[in-house]
């Protein structure tokens, strides 16, 4: 009987949405590049991006569940070239979203946009921040604007000013920029963001200054 028990255990825990965890996850559904906010909430972390997402709003999918077709009646469409799109962490998805687990502390985020050009793919976004800087190294380097500010933000992804060793991330805020600039892009295996002096500030003053957002084009 100890076998058939476990085996009916593992099931359930399959049935329920996946892997136990403590703590939490975040779940963001946006339209327009997150000009619009559609939802947010929190749900189990250890549940797959796309649970996460099934769990808290009406979703239809294709190709078998691997991929999301609507949410909320808002359908993808290969005509109109507008689609869903989900980050986890601020890192664009690079597979299907039932294949990533939910850690605790993740951001969950789709959003409904214009996939024509330049905008088909959107490799990292700001709008989960201090994602994607938390959880790994990072260097904040400023260039004119004031060391307080760089420690401030610092602070917030837990990591360093002007590291002496090369790091994953980089922060880099400079009044050689455009005061208002908020440009983020992958760098080798980590990623870097630009900010001018004045998005310097309003980022260390409030962590969540650019919610949402995905960052000026390139």
């Amino acid at each position: 009987m100890r076998p058939l028990l476990v085996l009916l255990l593992a099931f359930a825990v399959t049935a329920c949405g996946g892997e136990h965890q403590h703590g939490t996850a975040t779940v963001w559904v946006t339209r327009d590049r997150g000009a619009h906010v559609l939802y947010t909430g929190t749900v189990p972390a250890g549940l797959t991006a796309a649970q996460a997402l099934e769990r808290t709003r009406k979703v239809t999918t294709r190709y078998g569940g691997r991929f999301i077709q609507s949410i909320d009646g808002i359908d993808g469409s290969a005509t109109k070239q507008r689609d869903w799109f989900y980050f986890v962490d601020g890192i664009e998805g690079d597979r299907s979203a039932a294949e990533v687990t939910l850690q605790p502390g993740d951001v969950d985020w789709w959003d409904y946009r214009s996939w024509t050009g330049s905008s088909m793919s959107v490799p990292v976004v700001v709008g989960a921040y201090p994602h994607p800087f938390v959880g790994t190294s990072t260097s904040v380097v400023p260039i004119g604007v004031p060391r307080a500010v760089a420690r401030a933000i610092a602070a917030q992804v837990h990591g360093s000013v002007a590291a002496k060793t090369p790091t994953r991330n980089y922060i880099v805020l400079s009044t050689r920029f455009d005061r208002d600039r908020v440009r983020i892009a992958r760098l080798r295996s980590g990623v870097q963001l630009e900010l001018g002096a004045r998005s310097a500030r309003r980022l260390a003053a409030d962590p969540a200054a650019f919610r949402y957002r995905y960052g000026d084009r390139p």
